[in-house]
């Protein structure tokens, strides 16, 4: 059998166990990277299909997601669809640009890239993907 790459949201912590709360209600259906993660991690985009396992803070299978969708975008295209998708509560892009930022230009995230001045602007190039919940457990 095939073993599944981990699919990891956030950072350990309460952050991550919201996410992964919110794809076990439903509630959560997208989801925002930036490519410069995926370069820094010499990792290639996702396709639609790849499936992965999804992981708790403690570092437990939770589920089994496939993606549904992929696109590259610049953060200044994301639509207001893809935000309140995510499942967080966004009900403007505005305010989903704003908890995104917050995530990305604070110091857990900083430290993963090694750049304690890293910060986004509407040209950054996002990776943003639609999943669909495969099973629980």
């Amino acid at each position: 059998m095939v073993e599944l790459p981990k699919a990891e949201f956030a950072f350990p912590g309460p952050l991550r166990d919201r996410l992964v709360a919110a794809i076990l209600s439903g509630a959560k259906t997208s989801t925002t990277g930036l490519m410069i993660e995926y370069e820094r991690d010499g990792e290639p985009l996702p396709v639609v299909g790849d499936r992965s396992v999804l992981v708790d803070s403690d570092d437990r299978p939770v589920a089994v997601i496939e993606l549904s969708e992929v696109r590259l975008v610049r953060l200044g295209d994301v639509d207001l669809s893809h935000a309140r998708d995510e499942g967080e509560g966004f009900e403007t892009v505005a305010g989903w640009r704003a908890g995104h930022e917050r995530f990305w230009h604070g110091p857990e995230y900083r430290a993963y890239l090694g750049d304690p001045d890293f910060t986004v602007d509407d040209d950054t190039l996002a990776v943003v993907e639609r999943f669909r919940l495969v099973r629980e457990g």
